[in-house]
């Protein structure tokens, strides 16, 4: 389960900036996690629950924002959804769709008090 690992670097970067800050509690974590980033959001839910206790970050609320997974097709142009790394174009049928977004794990905003 490699969300526990991600949560651990979450809560690493939430607790530095909040110490950096001077803040004394982390109310509210924000993360953008894409749907191609083969992350399980069940799961991370979950480990952010357990890992947080003990932490300045015991209180806060995990809010994720989900980004979809979009692609470029080169070959008519077209921005498409997709779901997989190897997507095909809807459109044209080309197998090679630029992946434009959907890759992406990031911590968005962190709120202290």
């Amino acid at each position: 389960m490699h969300e526990m690992s991600i949560v651990s670097g979450i809560l690493d970067i939430a607790e530095n900036e909040a110490r950096s800050a001077g803040a004394r509690v982390i109310n509210s974590v924000e993360i953008e996690v894409g749907q191609l980033a083969g992350v399980e959001i069940l799961s991370l839910e979950f480990c952010f629950e357990v890992a947080r206790r003990g932490t300045l970050a015991e209180q806060a609320e995990l809010v994720i924002h989900e980004i979809p997974g979009l692609g470029h097709c080169p070959d008519c142009g077209r921005d498409v959804e997709v779901d997989y790394f190897m997507a095909v174009c809807p459109a044209c049928g080309q197998g090679l769709v630029e992946i434009l977004q959907g890759k992406e794990l990031r911590v968005r905003s962190i709120n202290v008090d």
